[in-house]
């Protein structure tokens, strides 16, 4: 999925939203699939990868790009609290 399908696909779900033919939740779940989706299906350009958290559950399915696991790691810990989260890492695409 491309970056204007996505923008796409998030505006027609907050368009639904809008009509009411969708509650918050579903919105929700449509946005967050979305993300999802491009996010995995991500085709960066150089050497940038992405790459998926497993663990902590503030962490678990974090997906953050970056050029190395170690470059990515650093990102997710960025993110997060750094001293308290547990996490792996697994390459994504």
């Amino acid at each position: 999925m491309d970056r204007i399908s996505a923008l796409r696909n998030v505006e027609d779900a907050l368009s639904a939203y809008e009509d009411g033919d969708l509650d918050m939740e579903g919105m929700e779940e449509r946005v967050l699939g979305v993300l999802r989706t491009y996010a995995t299906e991500f085709e960066p350009e150089a050497e940038l990868a992405a790459y998926r958290a497993r663990g902590d559950k503030r962490a678990d399915g974090l997906v953050v790009v970056a050029e190395s696991s170690e470059e990515a790691r650093e990102r997710v810990r960025g993110l997060l609290d750094p001293d308290e989260v547990e996490f792996d890492l697994e390459h994504v695409g």
